[in-house]
């Protein structure tokens, strides 16, 4: 199916409507006019792109600007852009390669921090055994904020029985969790609390807050040494008015995540919970596992994303839950599925 405008609540195929309840814009600013009118706005002041090197003799006040929003935001000593999530997860992992004897990870993680060799933290549900040793050596753990196919923040508390032997650093990918989860939609950066040597998130900004880029948040001696990095020194930085948009739209990043938090209350008030339905009330994805659903919905005007992540692997149905939403959207698409669970 193709539309010729971005697919908000409403899109139109064929030249028919559909609701639509898919993609990532979480807080649905793309389409919210006070949002595009900031970014109009920046694009005059800072131009369509800045293609220089960040290190150039010329620094431009909007990364200044977007990143100490960021930190704050994140509650983070620290955090720089780059041009996109891969980028940042690509100059997260090579940074670490660095001086990382073993990186293990945490159930199934996004390509942009995955690396050659990791190890899993569990095997057959136990911690590996190669994390209980008394090998003292430094070690990292590779975790998505939130697992794929999961709607509820992953479990770090097995972390805590990791052998005091190993020096821990914890990278969490925050894509699909900062502007959503934690406090004002922060994400789980700042409630992570585990003996642990360093933290560091990063995250697409092309989700929830509505900006194509990437954002690295950590102490400031490791976004530092992000900073210096070869790769970061020689590409462009992300689009200055955009990054200069993150800190001009802090308002309105809390009025959208009030209206997603209201969304997500109210189906979780109306919603026939079973075991054919994954959903939870603080996140705004709901996983289907009924055969034909996706048909069934289409032939009552509502487009859900159905897709597969791999060549042989089972369809995805997944229903996006958007900041845009109205209620009678939601009454529609719920009115729906109960009756499906009710059979």
């Amino acid at each position: 199916m193709k539309v010729t405008q971005f697919p908000d609540r409403i899109i139109e195929i064929d030249q028919e409507q559909y609701l639509y309840f898919g993609g990532t814009a979480y807080l649905g600013l793309p389409k919210n006019t006070m949002f595009q009118e900031l970014v109009v706005k920046n694009i005059l002041r800072w131009g369509t792109t800045y293609g220089s090197s960040r290190s150039a003799n010329i620094k431009l006040t909007a990364y200044d600007d977007g990143e100490l929003f960021l930190a704050q935001h994140i509650k983070a000593a620290a955090a720089v852009t780059v041009s996109s999530g891969m980028l940042a997860g690509k100059l997260v992992m090579d940074e670490l390669r660095k001086d990382t004897a073993c990186f293990f990870h945490l159930q199934e993680i996004h390509t942009a921090i995955k690396t050659p060799n990791s190890l899993p933290v569990l095997i057959n549900g136990k911690l590996n055994t190669r994390l209980l040793d008394n090998a003292v050596e430094k070690i990292t753990i590779l975790a998505d904020a939130v697992p794929s196919h999961q709607t509820k923040a992953i479990d770090l508390s097995i972390l805590k029985e990791i052998s005091s032997c190993k020096e821990i650093t914890l990278v969490i990918d925050e894509s699909h969790s900062l502007g959503i989860l934690g406090e004002k939609g922060s994400g789980i950066y700042s409630s992570i609390h585990l003996p642990i040597q360093r933290k560091i998130m990063l995250a697409s900004l092309g989700k929830a807050f509505g900006v194509t880029g990437g954002v690295i948040a950590s102490d400031t001696s490791f976004i530092n040494r992000i900073k210096n990095l070869d790769t970061f020194v020689s590409a462009a930085g992300m689009n200055p008015a955009f990054v200069q948009t993150l800190a001009d739209a802090e308002e309105i990043y809390k009025i959208q995540h009030q209206k997603l938090t209201e969304n997500l209350k109210y189906i979780d008030s109306k919603l026939i919970k079973n075991e054919n339905i994954k959903f939870d009330k603080t996140y705004p994805l709901i996983y289907i596992e009924i055969e034909s659903i996706t048909e069934v919905l289409k032939e009552n005007n509502i487009i859900i994303a159905n897709f597969r992540y791999q060549e042989n692997s089972k369809d995805i149905n997944r229903i996006v839950v958007t900041a845009n939403h109205l209620k009678e959207d939601l009454d529609k698409l719920i009115n729906i599925l109960n009756v499906f669970n009710s059979k």
